[in-house]
């Protein structure tokens, strides 16, 4: 993998979209510890954070477990370059980030896409064949709409300090905001403190994407084995929301018990990693030897 570079911080070039030149993108990984399993694993962030929310937990608790680990921070993210130009980025702007390091890997990987990261992922997913998928708490593939109608109705001030976020920015919302939009109350307050202070700015131009016109259609997506992760707690998208993502998707569905939207972050987080965990024990070995399939025009 990337040149069987072992290293925990890599970073390499690539070019995306028309006129947008050389772009760099941040990657960490953690190597296995111990014999290395038949496939990697690449871990896409949702909005307003980066990889670095993968490098808390769970690329060390994978690579334990002998899984190569992998997270990516996309354009205008982390440590990636971008950031200048952020709201001018769309959702097939990230889509081509995932997939040109999809490319870069020896072996194809096993997708995890958390939130938006779950929808960047469905969106390659209709024209790549991957070992696995994993849509962790995950926009759905109607996209916002349905999510922020309910939030709307049920909980109309959040709606309006999250809407507040939208427009400008994290630091726009207080503490007890970012509690109640992604995390749960579990979570002590010097952590929520921390993680707040770390989410950056979301495109807005990806917002409006995943709201109106950057729907994944499942009917083109491929046979890829896909695991749908509901957090119990989630205020942004809940287990219903889930669930129907799972079933237009033909995929296994789990609920994570007692645990919020950023499951990855949260004090129980390990929950969500062992399920994680279990379905990648049970994946089929033989999906994993094939090569990554560029599928005919008709299936884009």
């Amino acid at each position: 993998m990337f040149g069987g570079m072992h290293v925990f911080h890599h970073w390499f070039d690539h070019f995306s979209g028309v006129g947008s030149g050389a772009r760099t993108l941040e990657i960490i990984r953690r190597s296995p510890i111990r014999d290395e399993r038949p496939w990697p694993l690449l871990f896409v962030h949702g909005a307003y954070t980066a990889a670095w929310c993968w490098d808390e937990y769970f690329l060390d608790y994978f690579a334990s477990r002998g899984f190569d680990a992998t997270a990516l921070s996309l354009r205008g993210h982390g440590g990636s370059s971008g950031s200048e130009s952020l709201h001018m980025h769309g959702i097939l702007d990230y889509v081509a980030d995932l997939e040109s390091v999809v490319a870069d890997f020896e072996r194809p990987p096993v997708l995890i896409g958390h939130s938006m990261g779950g929808f960047v992922v469905q969106k390659l997913l209709e024209r790549l064949d991957l070992p696995g998928a994993v849509l962790m708490a995950s926009v759905p593939p109607g996209g916002l709409a349905t999510s922020v109608m309910r939030l709307f109705m049920t909980q109309p001030l959040l709606f309006g300090q999250i809407s507040l976020m939208h427009w400008a920015g994290p630091g726009a919302v207080d503490l007890d905001t970012a509690r109640r939009a992604v995390f749960s109350d579990a979570l002590d307050r010097e952590r929520l403190r921390e993680f707040a202070y770390r989410m950056q700015g979301e495109s807005q131009r990806a917002i409006l994407d995943m709201t109106v016109f950057s729907m994944p259609s499942p009917a083109a997506l491929t046979g890829t084995p896909t695991l749908v992760m509901a957090a119990e707690d989630d205020a942004l998208f809940s287990v219903n929301e889930n669930r129907y993502t799972a079933n237009l998707n033909d995929a296994e569905f789990v609920v994570i018990p007692d645990i919020a939207h950023a499951m990855m972050l949260e004090p129980r987080w390990e929950l969500a990693a062992a399920a994680l965990a279990d379905w990648l024990e049970r994946l089929p070995t033989s999906e994993t030897d094939q090569t990554v399939v560029d599928l005919p025009s008709d299936r884009r």
